[in-house]
């Protein structure tokens, strides 16, 4: 406790501090400037004022010195009775006191230089707005004075990180730059500034801080009742959350959630905390708790479910569950039809899946709401690209742009835009706002050097790539400056002549001819890329096989019956998004989102035809155990299983060959849509047949090249080799390093990529031969080998000299 002495002494440095006119006494002026300076953080209005200072000369007259106003004695008496806190104010207003005058402590307890009776009076601009929200603010007296001596333990910790240089702030956290993750703020604080703080945690004082903080949640759980401790901490946490001290603030709000279970707030609060401490999983769990107590609540937080829908959505897109956030989303949507953020984030989240056309009904919804609403505009103009209408897609980028005239995620899209069409120039100029929005932008960079080229500025686009590979040393890059430089020396060979051609010509399948048996043919190359592709995409052959048997082993399925009666084991698409979320827990939020997308345009869509959102989880297994990782044979024998696992075979060992050609046709119309959609997959056979096949039956319906789905050969080929690099050797058309197989025409030695093999590209040089004959070489190893043999045989041919 502060000693008599030391206490007369601080007040008496705080009255001559504020004696101005040095008459012994403060006047209603003077005395008006002590209120405000002890309380930095009120913003009080001039009859709040007046209030405080009629209340104080009213009740301490006896030390009213006439004109010269209250004496030092009754500044003094105003303490005593406890009206204010000395050493609070005395930190307040920042005086040094030497300790070898008057020995003493700080305890901390705060409050105004005010009667109670003003008390209500000062609270309507004390802190933050939320303080005094009849429904989120404080209510207990005794919080306001911990919540007054916590501003000051921050103001000291901040001023002193400052001053050490060890505060850091990021100012390239530009509101413009990004598009705004949608957080919903009804519920929760005060707009956290647009610069990100960054406290240096491993310090003494932030350890100093800690300590004193531990005295106020003390003070707090010492509370004369349990809902007044549940108010404290929730008013320290909102505090710190405003300071962006989130890992304190998390603390605060767990206390809270430990006191008062069943209340929403604190729940939800603690789930701000731990998305922007990059903790999704949690924070989605913490916002299912303050769902839980929103509806069990009955109408007392009907009012803020969609403000927890939001959150929670968004925290479901932080881990990468962008299915499951849609329908939170809509859920706010319908709640409160006018939350044009919710619109905007369903629009977002759909596009984000492959769903252009709801996507840009909800976008549009969201710019009626709010036509100044720039992101809206963003990922609306993506979605028109998306469908085609890249005119208005166009217009409508460029209306973002002019919203926010720095908004990376337009310009960038806009040069992607630009780039499609092939005006090569435009996209150049985007692509450099970009750079001076972001200068780090490595993608920027590389697609600024891309479009240059496209300009026929091959200077400058070398140049551009130089940057790029500055900012990051990914193996594209290489490839990219190695391309260029395989373009200037064919420039070079080339030179003036006036008959120059194109790069390539595209000649017919049938004059593609393949020597050896292990050699690609070029119209099954071209099927088995886009498997490949989208098996990339997707990320599949990062999920083993057995793991399909797991899932199918370990969690069970409720059955249900389809329109026509037959027993099915069908899941919403959310449910199957956690499914796939476990299959594929190694992949990072945003590329699990690539993969959902991916796999809701290609599969989900064949497999909901009817859009109802359930799928078939047996028929949904059996389609991707192909993809998966783990033998082609393990691969076939799960998907057979898969299709044993639905209702219909429980029990049994054997399919019907019904099933079968069922399962083949969605391979086909999955896969290869060329051929399979057109006819709806008639496949070799009688569909209403009734019989049963065995799994050896299974594998040659699956493994028949014209019928089935023998594809997968070619694909497995390209799975094990489709990373092989060649040396120095380049495509003869493309000029790009090859990588994975080599097809080597044997007449005249030029070599393509599989790219350009599967698209029948060859160089204009030869584009007079009746026929080309390629052999495939999966590596250099393969063509050395074949090289040796060639001279090998022909040396055995030569004649034996006499």
């Amino acid at each position: 406790m502060t000693t008599r002495g030391s206490r007369s002494e601080k007040v008496k440095r705080i009255f001559h501090q504020f004696d101005g006119n040095r008459d012994g006494g403060l006047s209603r002026e003077e005395m008006s400037a002590l209120v405000v300076a002890v309380n930095p953080r009120v913003k009080f209005s001039d009859e709040q004022i007046s209030a405080i200072l009629d209340e104080v000369f009213r009740t301490y007259a006896e030390f009213i010195d006439g004109d010269k106003g209250l004496t030092f004695d009754g500044l003094l008496r105003t303490y005593d009775d406890g009206a204010g806190d000395v050493d609070r104010d005395f930190d307040a207003l920042g005086i040094e006191f030497n300790a070898d005058e008057s020995k003493g402590g700080s305890e901390a307890s705060s409050s105004s230089i005010t009667d109670e009776r003003a008390v209500e009076a000062q609270k309507q601009q004390r802190t933050a707005a939320w303080a005094v929200s009849p429904n989120h603010g404080i209510v207990f007296d005794e919080t306001w004075k911990l919540v007054d001596d916590l501003e000051i333990l921050v103001k000291r910790l901040k001023s002193k990180q400052e001053k050490d240089g060890k505060l850091k702030v990021d100012n390239n956290n530009n509101v413009d730059a990004f598009s705004d993750a949608g957080w919903s703020r009804e519920l929760g604080p005060s707009d956290i500034s647009d610069k990100r703080i960054y406290w240096e945690e491993s310090s003494h004082d932030y350890a100093v801080f800690v300590k004193e903080l531990g005295v106020l949640r003390s003070k707090a759980d010492g509370a004369r009742s349990r809902e007044e401790a549940f108010d404290g901490h929730m008013a320290i946490g909102r505090v710190l959350y405003e300071h962006q001290l989130f890992k304190e603030a998390l603390v605060s709000f767990k206390r809270a959630c430990e006191l008062q279970p069943t209340d929403v707030r604190p729940h939800f609060k603690a789930g701000n905390c731990l998305y922007v401490l990059g903790k999704y999983k949690e924070s989605k769990d913490e916002f299912l708790l303050a769902l839980e107590a929103a509806e069990s609540g009955g109408n007392q937080w009907a009012y803020l479910l969609p403000q927890i829908y939001v959150n929670l959505g968004i925290s479901l897109e932080g881990e990468g569950m962008v299915l499951s956030a849609c329908e939170y989303y809509r859920e706010a949507a319908i709640l409160c039809p006018t939350h044009y953020r919710a619109l905007k984030l369903l629009g977002s989240a759909l596009f984000g899946v492959g769903e252009y056309r709801a996507a840009v009904k909800a976008l549009e919804e969201a710019i009626y709401l709010k036509p100044d609403y720039a992101d809206a505009h963003c990922d609306l103009a993506s979605s028109l690209h998306a469908m085609g209408e890249d005119e208005r897609a166009i217009e409508v980028f460029q209306r973002a742009i002019d919203l926010k005239p720095g908004h990376v995620d337009a310009l960038y899209n806009l040069g992607g835009l630009y780039m499609d069409l092939g005006r090569f120039q435009r996209a150049s100029e985007m692509y450099t706002r970009v750079l001076a929005v972001w200068p780090n932008h490595w993608r920027a960079q590389l697609n600024k050097a891309v479009s240059l080229l496209g300009a026929g500025e091959t200077e400058e686009a070398k140049r551009a790539l130089k940057e790029a590979l500055k900012m990051t040393n990914r193996v594209e890059l290489h490839d990219a400056v190695s391309h260029l430089k395989q373009l200037q020396k064919k420039k070079v060979k080339k030179g003036n002549s006036a008959n120059e051609e194109g790069p390539f010509i595209v000649v017919e399948p049938s004059k593609f001819k393949t020597v050896g048996e292990k050699t690609t043919l070029r119209p099954d190359l071209a099927i088995a890329l886009q498997i490949r592709a989208f098996q990339r995409v997707t990320r599949l052959w990062k999920c083993d096989v057995e793991a399909l048997r797991r899932e199918m082993r370990d969690n069970n399925v409720p059955v249900s019956y389809s329109g026509n009666g037959v027993p099915t084991k069908s899941i919403r698409r959310p449910n199957l998004e956690e499914i796939l979320r476990r299959l594929l827990n190694v992949l990072k939020p945003e590329t699990f989102q690539g993969a959902i997308k991916a796999i809701n345009e290609k599969i989900l869509s064949v497999l909901d035809d009817s859009g109802s959102g359930r799928v078939d989880l047996g028929m949904f297994y059996a389609v991707i155990a192909p993809l998966c990782g783990g033998h082609p044979d393990k691969r076939k024998r799960v998907a057979f299983d898969a299709l044993l696992w639905k209702p219909e075979n429980e029990g049994s060992s054997q399919i019907t060959k019904m099933e079968a050609v069922k399962y083949i046709k969605l391979l086909r119309a999955i896969y290869i849509p060329s051929q399979g959609m057109s006819e709806m997959l008639e496949v070799h056979g009688e569909t209403d047949d009734t019989s049963t096949v065995t799994f050896n039956q299974f594998l040659e319906m699956y493994d028949d090249s014209e019928w089935g789905f023998g594809i997968m050969s070619t694909v497995f080929k390209l799975e094990t080799k489709d990373r092989n690099r060649h040396g120095n050797q380049v495509c003869s058309v493309c000029r790009y390093p090859i990588i994975g197989s080599r097809f080597k025409e044997v007449k005249t030695g030029f070599s393509l990529c599989n790219q350009c093999y599967s698209e029948g590209k060859i160089p204009p040089t030869f584009k007079q031969q009746e026929e080309y004959k390629f052999r495939e070489y999966g590596s250099e190893v393969e063509a050395m080998k074949a090289k040796c043999v060639c001279f090998s045989m022909q040396s055995h041919k030569k004649p034996i000299a006499t």
